[in-house]
């Protein structure tokens, strides 16, 4: 044998012998906890940044901001609470959603996340690192589908901000839980 076929032999034998690397699972940031039909709870873990911002995306492409505030910044998420202190009623119509829930260890502008979002929206699966954020970041993502059924949930969130269409000019006029801005294709107005 010629020293290449020993060299080759070698490698063959190493790899062979060698266990399978296992990726190690990473634990969940948070969990979507379903309280029936299309209401949905979403309560983050222990050992988690301070704040949070939750959005999510629907099969159709409906983004939607699920924490929106005055200042349009995350919110204070503590763990083992549910976020934003409220239950939220997926619409049945947009079928399942990922939800992306983005911890961060300081307030970070939801605008500049949810025009991020949006440009990533056909991407499967995103992290962390698609994202220009300032400080430490981790993104959770979850995945709902909406059921037809289910016992209304007194105070749950009916909708927030659409952001499928013009995330610039997208201005709502009141930041407040339960406003929607519909599609504009869609011929509706916004519950009021």
């Amino acid at each position: 044998m010629t020293r290449w076929m020993w060299a080759v032999m070698m490698v063959a034998l190493g790899t062979a012998g060698c266990p399978q690397e296992q990726k190690p699972v990473g634990a969940a940031r948070a969990e979507v906890k379903s309280l029936g039909g299309s209401t949905v709870e979403f309560i983050p873990k222990d050992t988690q940044h301070p704040y949070c911002l939750l959005y999510t995306v629907s099969e159709k492409g409906i983004i939607r901001q699920l924490t929106m505030t005055r200042e349009n910044r995350s919110i204070r998420c503590e763990a083992g609470k549910r976020i934003y202190n409220s239950s939220f009623r997926i619409p049945l119509e947009e079928g399942k959603v990922r939800a992306y829930i983005f911890f961060s260890d300081q307030r970070i502008q939801a605008g500049s996340v949810a025009q991020q979002l949006y440009d990533l929206r056909d991407k499967p699966r995103v992290s962390a690192m698609d994202f220009r954020l300032p400080g430490s970041v981790a993104v959770e993502m979850l995945e709902f589908t909406p059921q037809p059924g289910g016992e209304p949930v007194p105070g749950a969130v009916v909708g927030t901000t659409d952001l499928s269409d013009n995330l610039e000019g997208a201005e709502p006029e009141a930041e407040e839980p339960g406003l929607q801005l519909a599609p504009t294709d869609a011929g509706t107005t916004p519950p009021r």
